[in-house]
Order: C-alpha cells, then sequence, then structure tokens
C-alpha cells in the first residue's frame, strides 16, 4: 500500500481575463448610457433693450415640400436641380447676395438632400447667412 501522498499544483486562479471582460463591459455601458438632457432644464433668460431702428436684413425664403419640390419667395420652381435653385437665389437676392438671409423652410418628411442642395445653391450664389425655420411645439404636444 502506497500511503504517499501524490503531489498536487495550487489551482491558479487568472485574473487577466476577468479583467479584459470587466473593461469591454465597462466601455459598453458608457457608450450606451444616456445623459439627462439639457432641455429639461427650466431657464429664465434675460432682458435685453433692442435698437429701435434696426435694419433688417433682405431675406430669402426657400420652401422645401415633403415630395422634394423648391420654391423661392413662394414661387414653386419647374426644376429640381441645383444650378437652377442656384439661378432663382441669385435672382431673389438682386445686388446683395452676401448681405441676404436664406430661410430653409423645409417640410419635417422633407429628404435630407433636399436641404444640403438648397444650401449648395446658396454657397454657388453668394449666400453666407442661412437659417432654418421651425415651427414652436404647443404645451399639449410636447413629449
Amino acid at each position: 500500500m502506497n500511503f504517499k501522498r501524490s503531489s498536487r499544483d495550487e489551482p491558479e486562479i487568472n485574473l487577466i481575463p476577468f479583467i479584459d471582460v470587466l473593461l469591454v463591459v465597462l466601455i459598453f455601458l458608457m457608450l450606451s448610457t444616456t445623459y439627462s438632457k439639457f432641455t429639461e432644464m427650466q431657464v429664465k433668460l434675460p432682458v435685453a433693450d433692442t435698437e429701435p431702428h434696426r435694419t433688417l436684413p433682405q431675406e430669402v425664403i426657400v420652401t422645401i415640400t415633403a415630395s422634394g419640390a423648391y420654391g423661392v419667395n413662394k414661387t414653386m420652381l419647374e426644376s429640381r436641380r441645383v444650378d437652377a435653385l442656384a439661378a432663382a437665389l441669385t435672382l431673389a437676392a438682386g445686388e446683395t447676395p452676401a448681405e441676404t438671409v436664406v430661410i430653409i423652410n423645409a417640410d419635417a418628411a422633407a429628404r435630407h438632400q433636399a436641404v444640403i442642395a438648397v444650401m449648395e445653391a446658396a454657397r454657388r450664389a453668394g449666400m453666407a447667412n442661412i437659417t432654418f425655420a421651425a415651427q414652436t411645439a404647443s404645451p399639449a404636444s410636447a413629449p
């Protein structure tokens, strides 16, 4: 009979794969976490006096329908090409295209490419001041 104990190696716990998995989970949680929105903060804006005799810049309103048709100052354009839109913007701006403000009034269902086309046409026409029109949400329809 052999009563001699067999020598067994001590079990070893390897922590490196465990740490790797925890770091991957941590990175995933950091990237997928949504942070609180700043729009939920209640902020009261300061009041400032404005000049009574302020001259308003010339405005050109570009309308984009849901189907992608363009209108410049309530005149619908036949073509949807950027060149035709740039020509219409140049005509609407008159002699001061650099000082003219382009207001893009796009339908909510309009394609993003249609809005980019208006911005490209404004650049070709020499108009750098572009703004977007938006409808204010009523308190009842706000999420």
